[in-house]
């Protein structure tokens, strides 16, 4: 008897935390298990008893020591504000991206076991894993478009088969990515400079945004940082360009567009999402800066016109919570589902 009040105690002060491990920022959010413990639906708004962020935790980008203490820091960062210590935590979702293998997976597992009680349930994902859950309220179906500093495209069936396309950096072909749009531009200034390509507005807009006075300038201003975050912040000027009319600024947006309506697709062909008419009905969650609407010129809804095209079934979400709360919001459902299959309430 008393150790079932306690757990019944324990369950009713647990936490849930979730984090979103992005390139260019790190989130963590703490949420309280008991608003979702009685039924299976979601409060709104959802209760979010601490938060806190820090920069980026992909090891690939800022190597494992400094990715380790980024997550280590906004771990106990949202505990501390919820008033919550380690030993409330129930169970733990981490998206982070470059989690690209197994061995990704069992590293920043290792990590995080050494800070929890070993009870606690521990979930590792790629971070665009996480924002699909964002979309669909923790659930693992359909497919997710990220396009922010960098872009990936991932997708679940029903029955847990998986599939992924792009996500492998800009050095690898990512060009609908921020990065990928941002340094596209920048060749297009270097070749409009030196002769081998046409004259463009982006040569004056990214020297004024750069506070440069010459485009040999910008050799120097792009290795003395080559950080895929620093780089990616010039798509507003390349947006603001296409907008004013520049035809290079416009190639470079609307390859970036095919680009990432391609990766939806590849996805949606492999895992058969769409059905064998492909018409069936998807989530295709949109996460990320570069999808964000613009006054003209808006990334988000042309790829959405090539996919619907492609797939009059797909349904278009952009989250209303963000990546870190999808990724709770798996470890949530995660855990219900074992509970379930316990044959516990």
């Amino acid at each position: 008897m008393g150790s079932e009040s306690e757990e019944r105690r324990s369950a009713e002060e647990g936490v849930i935390l979730g984090v979103d491990g992005g390139t260019t920022s790190t989130v963590c959010v703490c949420l309280p298990l008991l608003p979702f413990s009685d039924h299976r639906q979601l409060p709104d708004p959802i209760p979010v008893l601490g938060r806190a962020a820090a920069g980026c935790s992909n090891h690939n980008s800022v190597g494992e020591t400094a990715a380790r203490e980024t997550l280590e820091q906004v771990i106990n960062e949202a505990l501390s504000r919820a008033g919550k210590n380690l030993s409330a935590v129930l169970a733990i979702c981490l998206g982070v991206s470059g989690v690209n293998h197994p061995s990704d997976q069992e590293r920043i597992l290792n990590w995080i076991r050494n800070i929890f009680p070993r009870s606690v349930k521990i979930y590792v994902q790629n971070d665009a894993v996480v924002a699909l859950a964002s979309g669909t309220m923790g659930r693992l179906h359909g497919c997710v478009l990220i396009a922010g500093t960098g872009c990936i495209a991932y997708g679940f069936t029903e029955d847990g088969k998986e599939a992924r396309s792009a996500g492998a950096g800009p050095v690898l072909g990512d060009w609908g990515s921020g990065y990928g749009i941002s340094s596209r531009a920048l060749t297009a200034v270097m070749k409009a400079h030196d002769g081998r390509g046409p004259a463009t507005m982006l040569t004056n807009r990214i020297l004024q945004s750069l506070g440069l006075s010459s485009p040999d300038e910008i050799i120097g201003w792009t290795y003395a940082d080559s950080s895929w975050a620093r780089i990616a912040a010039l798509v507003p000027v390349v947006v603001s360009c296409a907008e004013a009319g520049d035809q290079i600024a416009d190639e470079i947006l609307s390859n970036a567009v095919q680009e990432l309506a391609l990766s939806v697709k590849a996805v949606v062909q492999r895992l058969h999402l769409a059905g064998e008419d492909e018409k069936g009905t998807f989530p295709v969650v949109m996460v990320g800066g570069v999808l964000e609407a613009n006054k003209r010129w808006d990334i988000g809804n042309e790829i959405t016109n090539l996919i619907l095209k492609a797939y009059p079934g797909a349904c278009p979400i952009r989250p209303k919570v963000e990546p870190a709360i999808g990724a709770a919001l798996f470890a949530w459902n995660t855990i219900m589902k074992e509970t379930d299959g316990n044959g516990h309430r």
